[in-house]
């Protein structure tokens, strides 16, 4: 799964990135940095696994992770080639969900490639150059089906209307998102405008309150997500030691750094949640499954032979082991279910999976 990391140039794109998996990516004042883009492969911060981790005393702890990639600024005209358009869009279409990062704060020493502050334009620049090159890829597309639907072939019509409907909305100035189709229907195209977003704003430590309010009102009337942080200041803690970081998080009252929450809610946009496998003999460890998997295909994501051999698994939350605080305890309260191949991966469910060898 991979998270794309979008915005205008110069808004903090790369020092989140580079924040977020300590890469070292180059980051400067001035546009168009990222030329390339850059991966990095991002743990995702768990404290019920660190909670397992001191339970079991296991040998290894793996978390489950999230691949992020930073992408080269866009600017008004991108999707007709402006700056480094044609390239931009092309790495967007091959992520699975979008970072927005928007500037938030005031300071006359950072360059603004529009030369002044304003969130909700910015956004609007970058959503319309998206739906711009959605509409191009959408009007070829329907050209395509058009002919396929002279057939007369139930699906071959089917399929046209549904992107005549796109096309509609896109010309309305609506993303495709808005039309609420179902991710079946619209994988092969990979519209950038169906892809989930969460919205970073970047502000000062002293925060520009009013323009981080404006976001968060347009990720909420657009179903988006959104964190307010401080990408320097995060990038400041992400050099912290794990101790100090604990004391700070304890010193300000968070369970998670900003930049741990910008982790956390890309595993949410892409609809995902986790589950555990635990015991003091083997790893502790979190995996990472589409909201709704089944317990076969939970165990497939551990080794394929798994799915295809799956017997049954003994199940039970974290929430019931942090209360009874072993596995001795849930036993003795029957806490522990034994579930076959219906059965639905719950996000905390610890499992351990019985297979054919």
């Amino acid at each position: 799964m991979e998270i794309g990391i979008v915005g205008l140039p110069n808004v903090g794109k790369s020092t989140l990135f580079n924040a977020l998996t300590c890469a070292g990516a180059e980051a400067s004042n001035y546009p168009f940095c990222t030329i390339e883009p850059n991966v990095g492969i991002v743990a995702i911060p768990d404290k019920r696994l660190d909670q397992l981790f001191d339970m079991f005393k296991p040998p290894k702890k793996t978390a489950a992770f999230i691949k992020f990639v930073d992408i080269a600024g866009i600017v008004k005209g991108a999707s007709q080639g402006e700056g480094l358009g044609n390239k931009f869009l092309a790495n967007i279409r091959e992520v699975d969900a979008i970072i927005h990062v928007v500037r938030l704060f005031e300071d006359e020493n950072v360059t603004h490639v529009m030369n002044s502050v304003d969130p909700l334009r910015d956004i609007e620049v970058i959503n319309t150059e998206l739906m711009l090159a959605d509409l191009e890829s959408a009007s070829k597309i329907c050209d395509r089906l058009g002919s396929n639907a002279k057939s007369g072939k139930k699906e071959a019509v089917a399929a046209f209307e549904i992107m005549k409907k796109i096309k509609a909305a896109l010309e309305d100035g609506k993303p495709v998102s808005a039309l609420g189709l179902e991710p079946e229907v619209l994988r092969e195209y990979q519209f950038l405008t169906a892809k989930p977003v969460l919205y970073v704003g970047n502000n000062s430590e002293t925060r520009n309150v009013a323009n981080a309010e404006k976001v968060a009102k347009y990720a909420q009337e657009t179903n988006a997500g959104f964190v307010e942080l401080s990408v320097k200041f995060e990038a400041d803690i992400a050099e912290f030691s794990e101790e100090e970081k604990k004391a700070f998080l304890a010193e300000t009252g968070n369970d998670y750094t900003g930049l741990e929450r910008v982790v956390r809610e890309g595993m949410k946009l892409l609809n995902l949640c986790t589950y555990f496998t635990a015991g003091p003999e083997v790893e502790v460890r979190s995996w990472l499954i589409p909201v709704g998997c089944t317990a076969p295909q939970a165990a497939g994501k551990i080794h394929s032979d798994f799915e295809k051999g799956f017997i049954r698994a003994d199940v039970y939350t974290f929430d019931d082991l942090a209360k009874y605080g072993d596995e001795k305890s849930l036993r003795e309260h029957g806490l522990i279910r034994s579930e076959g191949k219906e059965y639905i991966v719950k996000d905390g469910d610890v499992c351990l999976f019985k297979v054919n060898a």
